[in-house]
Order: structure tokens, then sequence, then C-alpha cells
């Protein structure tokens, strides 16, 4: 893996991996094992952890195991747009074709890099892509594979989430989005369109980069044969009170930001975050949720006063 200095182009196309990390220590050095197997040319490679303040040691553990590595201490939890958005800006002033948002806590595939960069360079007008995403647990079932925006009612979802990979998904194909687990940007696109936006400080913030991206012009697609396995519990992150907050709050900033219809803002505040609340609030089956209860309410609180970034909530 090569230093992070002004990248030569003789052998295809220079990407910088971006991987950011707040705490995790063993999740990043695992990941940065798997990317010392890429089957990308070395000299094109750039490879940079951005830490947002860990509390493990990370920076340090990462200089000495890896320490051809590029590590950049942000100083403060900036979240994962803000977090993100000091690689992204680094990829474009030292002038890479591309730059790759990593989450920490994945592993990929040998030739995941490669198939990323195949597929993009094929079609001038892709801006983004992004790979078929595995449960690490179960390492057959499809956590993402792209992921689609329902216009009507004003919500994104994974597409081929919890399916057993049965080769349903083979061939190179356009998406609404791509999360931001492994976002593959082309330079370009990121130039024209702009960095993440950072009210959002954790979800939402790719896929509304990704619609501003679309808009702009390009394509975003999903590569099938690019692969990576994701150390996300099978039994997803919904029970979190933080999960609760900010994908309420934002939901909504995505609808304002992206110029959502009023069917849509209907179905988020009605049938979604009203329903839910009311739920959590009468049904004895869910009495046990009331801190996600209380984390949705406060999301909502935040965002009709205009309070984004990090939460101004504090979980119990």
């Amino acid at each position: 893996m090569s230093a992070l200095n002004e990248p030569a182009k003789p052998h295809g196309p220079s990407v910088l991996l971006i991987i950011l990390c707040y705490n995790g220590l063993a999740d990043t050095l695992a990941c940065l094992r798997s990317l010392a197997h890429l089957d990308y040319p070395r000299e094109q490679l750039g490879i940079l952890v951005l830490d947002n303040a860990s509390h493990d040691g990370t920076p340090a553990a990462v200089r000495a195991a890896f320490p051809q590595v590029h590590v950049i201490e942000n100083g403060a939890n900036l979240g994962f747009a803000a977090g993100n958005n000091v690689g992204l800006r680094y990829a474009l002033v030292h002038g890479f074709d591309y730059a790759l948002l990593l989450n920490n806590d994945t592993e990929v595939a040998p030739s995941f890099l490669h198939h990323l960069i195949t597929a993009i360079e094929a079609n001038p007008l892709v801006g983004a892509a992004g790979p078929t995403i595995y449960y690490a647990e179960q390492p057959d079932v499809i956590w993402s594979a792209g992921g689609h925006i329902d216009w009507q009612r004003g919500i994104s979802r994974m597409r081929g989430l919890g399916e057993r990979d049965a080769g349903q998904y083979t061939a190179v194909s356009e998406v609404d989005f791509v999360t931001g687990c492994a976002l593959l940007l082309r330079c370009a696109a990121l130039e024209r369109a702009g960095l993440l936006d950072e009210r959002f400080f954790m979800y939402y913030e790719e896929t509304e980069w990704c619609v501003r991206v679309r808009r702009a012009g390009w394509r975003i697609v999903h590569v099938p044969a690019a692969q990576l396995w994701h150390k996300i519990p099978i039994i997803d992150r919904v029970d979190k009170p933080y999960v609760a907050y900010y994908m309420t709050r934002n939901r909504l900033l995505f609808l304002r930001t992206v110029g959502g219809s009023l069917r849509a803002w209907l179905h988020a505040l009605l049938a979604q975050d009203l329903r839910t609340c009311l739920s959590y609030t009468l049904r004895p089956q869910w009495r046990g949720r009331r801190r996600q209860r209380d984390a949705m309410l406060c999301g909502l609180r935040d965002y009709w006063l205009g309070r984004f970034g990090a939460a101004s909530y504090r979980w119990q």
C-alpha cells in the first residue's frame, strides 16, 4: 500500500480508501488486514484512517501495525458526514481519481476494489458505485445490494436486505443510492455535487448525497461482483435510542433537502412517526421501548427547532 503522495496514474485510476473510526480498534485492524490482500495496483492506492477521538488508542495502534497507512486525528467525534468530509477534501486536494468510504467494521474480498473500479470506469456517466454487502455473521445473507427510495412514502430501503444470495443479483444495475458503509465516489462527481451534508451527522447523509449526484446528471450503480462483509448484527440496531433519534430527525431533514412531496411528508409524520410513538406508549408489548419513543420525540423536536449535527438528546 502506497504512502499518500501525489498519485501517479500509469496503471489505472488512483483511489483513496477512507476509513472513519470511533473506537472499535480490533475491527479497524481487521479491516486494514483485509485491504492488504486487495488485487489492485499498490502504487495507485492511498489508505487514510480518520479517527473521531477514539478512546481505545486507535491512532497509535494503527500507526504501529500499518506504518504505510496515513492517520488523521479529527480531535472530536465529528460524526459520519463531517468526519468523512475530512478524507474527501484530502482526496480532492491530492488529485485522486476516486475516493472510497469504507466502514471500519468491514472486511473485503481481494477483488472487491477491482470490480468496483472496472464497473465505474466502463461508463463515464457513473458517479458512484457500491458492492454487495453481506452480514459477517451469515456470510451468504445480503445486507445491501444498493438501495431504492420510495418517493411516495418518503423512505429509503436496502435492496436485497435479508435475502440469501442465490445469484439473484448478477449484473451491474442502476440504483437510487449506495450505503456509506462502502461507497466509491468519482471525484469529478464529488466536485460537482459537493461534500456530504454535515447537518445529518449520521444516517441519511449518503442517501441525500446520492440524490444530489443523480440530479447533477450522474448515475449510481450496484456492482454484484464486488463483495464485502459487514459486522452489523443480524438483529438490526433499531432498538438503540440514538438510532431512533437520528433516523427520525434526519428522515425529515432528508425530505426537506430533496423536496419531498406532501404525501411523503404525511406518511413520514403520521404513518411512521406518530403511529410508532403511539404504539410504544399504548401497546403493552412495546412498553419496553419507551426510551426509543422519547428519542424519537426529541428527534422531532430538534428537527422543528432546526437543531442538527450532533444530537442534543442524551441517551440514558
